[in-house]
Parts: structure tokens; sequence; C-alpha cells
């Protein structure tokens, strides 16, 4: 793992243990052209394990992290993240698979973050 996507996932795990009690176990990232995709393992606090074992609860578990996260990030990138990727921040994609722990999140950028853009490889420029 590059040192830019391991400081990637401090500055996720940081964010996510402050907001919710607890961060991932584990994050897998990868940067491709101007998104940061990140598979997050193990997030629930035992609080919200508890909860989620009825279908109403999972469900509120859901609604409660996916809004509260996508609300933190509308209001302005973690401290760091921008600086780390030498891009701004643009949006915020993020869903979490409650019944198995595993969240997903997309970080759209304003310019490619990934080596390929470093090296002077071909993007497609879409922004």
């Amino acid at each position: 793992m590059s040192k830019k996507i391991h400081e990637f996932n401090d500055i996720i795990r940081k964010l996510r243990k402050n907001l919710f009690g607890k961060g991932p176990e584990r994050i897998h990232t990868v940067f491709i052209n101007d998104m940061a995709i990140s598979t997050l393992y193990g997030n629930l606090s035992p609080s919200e394990e508890f909860i989620a074992r009825t279908p109403e609860g999972r469900e509120m578990v859901h609604t409660a992290r996916t809004r509260m996260i996508q609300s933190v990030y509308a209001e302005a990138a973690p401290c760091g993240m921008e600086e780390l990727l030498g891009a701004k921040f643009v949006h915020l994609f993020s869903d979490i698979k409650v019944e198995d722990d595993i969240a997903v999140s997309v970080f759209l950028f304003d310019r490619p973050i990934d080596q390929k853009a470093e090296t002077g490889g071909k993007t497609d420029g879409a922004r």
C-alpha cells in the first residue's frame, strides 16, 4: 500500500471514529482517475450491532450512518484530505450493508489523483 493511500485511510478512520465512536477495523482504498474508492470493514459499534438485530433497527442504522457521513462531507472535506491528494474534494457517495458490516465510499475530486495522472498517463478528463 502506498504511503498516500495509508494516510488517506487514516483520515477516513479518524473522522468516522470521531463521528460514530468507532472507526472501521479495515479499509481498502484504490485511486482511479479522479476518484478514491474505499471499502470499509468492521464499522458498527456494539450499540449499532444490537439495534440492527431487527429489520427496523437495520434500516435505522443504515439511514443514520449514510445521512450523517454525507452531511459531514457536504460541509467540508476532512482536514488534510485535499492537501494530501493535491485536489479539491467535490462529492461523496456512500452506502453501508448493515447485515455484513461493510461500507463503500466513493470520493470524487476535481482532478485525477491516481498514479497514472502523476506519471503522465491518460485519463478521460470528465470533470
